[in-house]
């Protein structure tokens, strides 16, 4: 047997499995914490890293690795390869109004659309680049070179050349996945002189070694969660992690000037346009909190009471939010009366509102030409039964839940598999365990959800 491993290196943790190159099955796995915070010391992650292979009993017998991670990260590096300070992750937001400074100085969305298919907002790195000028212009003049975690963390193992793939270089607003060239001039715009940039490593290319074990390109934590699913044109995954995303295969690239849709790229070559939602599993978790009773409880709750909660909306912004881009906003509740404010109705708004914001990104995409003939349900979200129930009567369309797992890990693990096999596409896997969920739509929790949505309180 011919052993693989794939990393998740995410927002809380790192993750790391090992399968069967040939057919997928799991062997082991691992996993370790991250620190807490919007800016972390790149060094924890390979902390993580290695207690996350100890932990998956070793990679000695491993053939070949990837690794998957979080988007967006900026890791600002000095002529010597040292880190200049703490990277700032994709949901640190500080960086909103340098977002719109850029925005605004290439002459409005639809520039930047055209020129990287996506809008800048604070998430993304050239934006926190551009708050490190203008905040910190001693580390911004010491940065010799940017490179995203996954990039980082690959580079660590390998200590080669400093490598990248495609989705997540795709995230960083200074390169364009239709030309598959970065924009040099739009990085100097944000720090104020070039830096060197991660080569783009081909989807299959082997970029270095860790010992005997190959390691293949990596990938954006996203577009390893396609890869592990087995995505195809049609298939919307719907993850509801740390953020909630929705994005779907596509042959064609993606330039949204609404700034709603991000016009990422794939790790198979292809394109994997996104809408990203800051405000996910954290909301349902903050819920229980406040009612004090359990996430299996919070579900109960939920499906105790009837769509649309008695008219209760939860617009759950409890991180500000991305998509639509208002960093700013709070959560609020609208519909309380006497009788509506039941820990029932609390809860049911809870997942509802959750739902809504991410069908909201689904609408986004079919109007951005997608197709959107069923959803993917995945992340930490989705293991809730009123998440898995309540989703197709929010979504309008069938869900399909795999068995939990990590999918993000098995994506790059996938992608290891390809890198030994070579071959035009990746080797296919069974995803076992997947249930099929279906339901009567309910357009009214959606049309109460979007009049509250832009109420303005």
């Amino acid at each position: 047997m011919t052993l693989v491993a794939g990393v998740d290196s995410s927002t809380q943790s790192c993750k790391v499995v090992v399968r069967d190159a040939e057919t997928g099955a799991l062997v082991r796995s691992g996993s370790a914490p991250h620190p807490d915070g919007t800016a972390v010391d790149p060094a924890h992650w390979l902390t993580a890293l290695t207690a996350a292979v100890q932990a998956a009993g070793g990679l000695d017998d491993v053939a070949a690795l990837s690794v998957g991670g979080q988007q967006h990260g900026m890791v600002c590096l000095d002529d010597r390869g040292a880190v200049v300070r703490d990277a700032l992750l994709w949901n640190d937001t500080r960086s909103a109004a340098a977002a719109a400074d850029l925005v605004s100085e290439l002459g409005g969305p639809r520039a930047w659309a055209d020129a990287v298919g996506t809008v800048p907002m604070a998430s993304l790195t050239v934006s926190k680049l551009r708050w490190l000028a203008a905040h910190e212009p001693q580390n911004a003049a010491r940065t010799a070179s940017v490179a995203l975690p996954h990039d980082w963390l690959t580079w660590q193992l390998g200590r080669g050349e400093l490598t990248t793939d495609r989705s997540d270089a795709s995230g960083t607003g200074y390169y364009s996945p239709a030309t598959g060239e970065y924009r040099l001039d739009l990085l100097e715009a944000a720090l104020g002189h070039r830096a060197a940039l991660p080569r783009v490593a081909g989807p299959s290319e082997t970029v270095g070694a860790f010992g005997r074990t190959q390691l293949g390109p990596g990938a954006g934590d996203n577009a390893a969660v396609a890869l592990g699913v087995g995505a195809a044109q049609g298939d919307v995954v719907v993850s509801i992690g740390t953020s909630g995303t929705a994005f779907t295969p596509s042959s064609t690239p993606a330039a949204d000037a609404s700034g709603l849709v991000a016009g990422f790229a794939d790790a198979a070559g292809a394109y994997l346009p996104l809408v990203c939602t800051l405000n996910a599993a954290l909301v349902l978790t903050t819920t229980a909190t406040l009612l004090g009773v359990s996430l299996d409880r919070l579900g109960d709750l939920a499906l105790s009471a009837d769509p649309g909660a008695g008219g209760v909306v939860f617009i759950p912004y409890l991180q500000g939010e991305r998509t639509p881009n208002r960093p700013d906003a709070t959560g609020t509740l609208h519909g309380l009366t006497l009788t509506s404010t039941t820990p029932a109705n609390l809860a049911r708004a809870a997942v509802e509102g959750v739902l809504c914001g991410l069908a909201d990104g689904v609408d986004a995409l079919v109007a951005a030409g997608a197709r959107a003939d069923r959803v993917i349900l995945v992340g930490g979200g989705a293991r809730s039964r009123a998440v898995r129930e309540i989703a197709p009567a929010v979504f309008g369309r069938p869900v399909l839940v795999p068995e939990p797992g990590e999918y993000a890990a098995d994506g790059a693990a996938r992608q290891a598999a390809w890198c030994l096999a070579g071959g035009p596409t990746p080797p296919s896997w069974h995803l076992a365990g997947t249930t099929r969920h279906e339901a009567d739509p309910t357009p009214e929790v959606r049309s109460r959800y979007a009049a509250a949505r832009d109420s303005g309180t």
